[in-house]
């Protein structure tokens, strides 16, 4: 695998942003789904969540193990999760799939009680965090906390809003540079 800079060239021939690397599942998450804009209410809440659950390791792990989040969580479900309380978070906490880390399910289950209180005041999850977009990520980082959510730093934020699209993080070279609003497979 040839590297250029920031970049690296992958067996298609395709000038890719470094941090994919030569995994399989790394680089279909890079050629798919990083960076294209994310407007469901709870794909963001997944996302928002996930960022969390990743702070202190790799997004190849959180990746690897989103199936099983998924399942835990109830599909990121946050009119579901609102409702659950230490019981759940107990049941979460013997699931051998994801990262068993009590404040971080503990966030997941605050952020989704706020995060139906967000959509009661803005109509949705999506038209709030967009309205950030332009933004620096501390913005929104400093509302969210201010709104009572938790494990959501400028670097969290940040990363949530490179995933769902808020921003164009592709390094520049990449294929997927500026055309991530296209769906991977219509842009070849």
């Amino acid at each position: 695998m040839e590297n250029r800079g920031r970049l690296i060239l992958g067996h298609d021939g395709r000038w890719r942003c470094w941090w994919c690397g030569a995994a399989s599942d790394y680089i279909a998450y890079h050629d798919n789904e990083w960076g294209v804009p994310v407007h469901d209410d709870i794909r963001l809440f997944e996302k928002i969540c996930l960022e969390g659950f990743q702070a202190g390791l790799s997004w190849l792990t959180i990746l690897r193990k989103r199936e099983a989040f998924r399942r835990a969580f109830a599909g990121f479900d946050f009119r579901v999760l609102a409702a659950w309380g230490g019981r759940e978070a107990e049941r979460i906490l013997l699931e051998p799939g994801i990262i068993r880390h009590r404040g971080k399910i503990a966030s997941v289950l605050n952020n989704a009680r706020r995060a139906c209180e967000l959509v009661h005041e803005a109509g949705s999850l999506d038209r709030y965090l967009w309205s950030f977009a332009s933004r620096p990520p501390a913005d929104l980082a400093r509302e969210l906390k201010r709104r009572g959510w938790t494990f959501v730093g400028p670097t969290t934020v940040e990363s949530l809003m490179q995933a769902a699209g808020m921003v164009d993080a592709h390094e520049p070279g990449c294929w997927r540079r500026g055309r991530c609003a296209v769906p991977a497979s219509s842009a070849d």
